[in-house]
């Protein structure tokens, strides 16, 4: 039976199409759903509420012999998962081991590229990872599925979230979000105005969302704020309040199936 789903947090259509036995292209590319593809882009970042139409199983039929014994494989798609990993520093965490505790079943293991990608494949319906990572073992706790748009404001304070803005991830534009905004703007010379404009968003989108080197920090002589990136003189303490914490949440991670 043909359904209207409706998203809820942490959805993504490769999460929907494996609890209904769809690839997720399947999903995805049906002419009901070509509005939503439209709207989000992103196969794996859709926001609460969307609709994702999920079509009647077609019934496939196969002629063998009876009185024998057949064996038939069943097709799935695992989830990709790949994310860019950097230190305090900025410099990416290159050829560190890590291991990748999936819902508290599955245990990857593996080491970072020399640019410090890591990835792994797991079940579309995933929900949940921790990772340790490199000589320090550092901890960072991954929720699947939850990344909104970049025209979302949920979707906006995550990924400054995860790229070291300190930022709450509740929907709501702020004073806090504000500030995070100015030092994201700051850090990569962008015009300073604390506003959601389509430069920020794209430059936002295009650090958080591909693999990338950062872009050296320009001179920030005289300048001050809450940019954890600033190119500026800091003694020890400073230093180390800017650094990672242990069981950092990346609150929104997105799922990639291919």
């Amino acid at each position: 039976m043909a359904i209207n789903y409706q998203v809820k947090q942490g959805d993504c259509i490769s999460s929907i199409a494996f609890e209904n036995g769809f690839f997720p292209d399947t999903i995805w590319n049906h002419p009901n759903n070509a509005a939503l593809k439209e709207k989000r882009r992103d196969p794996n970042v859709l926001v609460p509420n969307d609709v994702v139409f999920v079509p009647d199983k077609r019934l496939k039929e196969v002629s063998e012999p009876t009185n024998q014994v057949h064996k038939f494989r069943l097709k799935n798609t695992p989830a990709v998962f790949s994310v860019q990993l950097f230190d305090y520093l900025e410099e990416p965490r290159a050829n560190q081991n890590f291991e990748f505790i999936i819902d508290d079943k599955l245990s990857l293991t593996g080491t970072t590229t020399s640019e410090g990608v890591l990835e792994v494949t797991f079940p579309p319906n995933s929900k949940r990872g921790i990772l340790t990572v490199g000589d320090d073992r550092e901890v960072v706790e991954f929720l699947f599925g939850y990344l909104e748009t970049k025209t979302e404001v949920r979707g906006i304070q995550a990924r400054l979230q995860n790229l070291g803005f300190e930022c709450p991830i509740h929907g709501k534009l702020d004073e806090e979000t504000i500030e995070a905004l100015k030092a994201f703007q700051r850090r990569f010379s962008l015009e300073i105005t604390g506003e959601t404009d389509s430069a920020t968003l794209d430059k936002l989108e295009e650090l958080h969302d591909a693999i990338n080197e950062l872009p050296k920090a320009a001179s920030n002589e005289g300048q001050s704020g809450n940019d954890p990136f600033v190119d500026s003189e800091v003694d020890e303490d400073e230093q180390i309040e800017n650094q990672p914490t242990e069981n950092q949440q990346f609150e929104n991670a997105p799922l990639d199936a291919n």
